[in-house]
């Protein structure tokens, strides 16, 4: 029995950082029913066509092993419905515009209010209080709200990064919360209403940018992929045109790496590089002398060295290169699920249970549950055709 099996999460949901929260939730065994408008649904099935026939990538990726209800809020029977849905569910979560729950009655806060045990949770771009309350928060703007662009990219160019963070950590934090909070619902019977705000999480993530500029008053320098307070942390190009990321960590794995694979054990003695403090203050002559040396030899036989010598090193690869990765094939970390344009393949869950078969369950087709929920709360096969006669289902 997977640990959440007999949990039952009812989501009004969109975009990427509670859905992200949910899908996971549902691999570890909740029931997740995922409340969406009709006829459009959640708006990320319509972000992008990526996938065979025209299912949205994003939509793919985040919502297998759910439940699809649609239901018109702005109906009173459809309304009616989800309240009867919510008094037997053990997590309520939302993550609508600015205000919108709290107008219908189904924020946190309120819905705890009602069913004292129940755990509640609000997920929104920058909390429910504050100057920045009311305003909408995209992934995009929440990296540049908390620093994350400004520390991103090259000395040239700032960047965003190339997922949603702010969505992905922000979801982070909402399966933490609710664990939490069911482990409390457990022991003691109390409920909880929680706030999940996606700048908090960024600057939860941004830590180590934080204290620097706290302590030092000096904003950071962007690096590209190098770090920037270790040198030599970069990648460099082989014969073979390939990108190795090396990373040393500390001057006896340098003197490992020059005296080994770049066949440099002159670097060694030479002040400008015989401590880490040294190469990062010599940081373009450090990389230079790396970056010849590294050009000289082939992928394999760098590889073969630096393996000799004990260094950390990766390829610098792209996602074609992540699908075909040997170490994900050799654990088989792919499967299909499947979805209403046919079986797709994704990853499996990142915590998997010991003796307990991977919940992957497929993709919802919009609306694809909602007469079996309804009736599971109490509709007649009338009552939900007049709903459906109303476009409120």
């Amino acid at each position: 029995m997977l640990p959440l099996a007999g949990v039952t999460v009812v989501s009004l949901e969109h975009a990427v950082a509670l859905p992200f929260a949910t899908r996971h939730l549902a691999e570890l065994g909740a029931r997740v029913i995922k409340v969406e408008r009709p006829g459009r649904g959640d708006f990320a099935r319509d972000y992008d066509r990526a996938v065979r026939d025209g299912l949205s990538a994003h939509f793919s990726w985040l919502n297998r092993s759910k439940e699809s209800l649609t239901l018109d809020l702005k109906v009173p029977a459809a309304r009616a419905a989800l309240d009867r849905l919510i008094a037997g569910a053990d997590v309520v979560a939302q993550n609508l515009g600015p205000g919108a729950a709290a107008r219908l009655g189904l924020d946190a806060a309120t819905l705890v209010g009602r069913q004292p045990g129940l755990v509640a949770v609000d997920v929104s771009g920058y909390g429910p209080t504050g100057p920045y309350r009311a305003r909408k928060a995209y992934d995009m703007l929440v990296q540049a709200e908390s620093g994350l662009i400004a520390v991103t990219g090259s000395p040239e160019q700032p960047a965003k990064a190339g997922f949603a963070a702010g969505d992905v950590a922000a979801g982070s934090y909402v399966i933490e919360a609710v664990l939490a909070a069911l482990l409390r619902q457990a022991r003691s019977g109390a409920g909880a209403a929680l706030q999940i705000a996606m700048l908090d999480a960024l600057t939860e993530w941004m830590g180590y940018p934080v204290q620097t500029v706290e302590h030092t008053g000096t904003e950071m320098a962007r690096s590209g992929i190098s770090h920037p307070s270790i040198a030599p942390y970069d990648a460099y190009r082989t014969a073979d045109g390939d990108e190795v990321l090396i990373g040393v960590q500390n001057d006896g794995e340098w003197r490992r790496l020059a005296e080994g694979p770049l066949a440099r054990p002159d670097l060694v003695a030479d002040p400008a590089f015989a401590t880490n403090q040294a190469r990062v203050r010599n940081r373009a002559r450090t990389d230079a002398a790396v970056a010849d040396a590294v050009g000289g030899l082939r992928t394999a036989e760098l590889e073969a060295g630096l393996e000799a010598a004990g260094i950390a090193y990766a390829r610098v690869n792209s996602v074609a290169d992540l699908l075909a990765h040997p170490q994900l094939a050799a654990r088989g970390r792919w499967v299909e699920v499947g979805s209403p344009v046919g079986p797709v393949r994704q990853s499996r869950p990142v915590v998997e249970f010991p003796g307990e078969p991977a919940r992957l369950d497929p993709v919802p087709a919009l609306g694809e549950h909602t007469e079996r929920i309804l009736g599971e709360v109490g509709l007649c096969a009338g009552e939900i055709a007049e709903l459906r006669a109303a476009g409120a289902i």
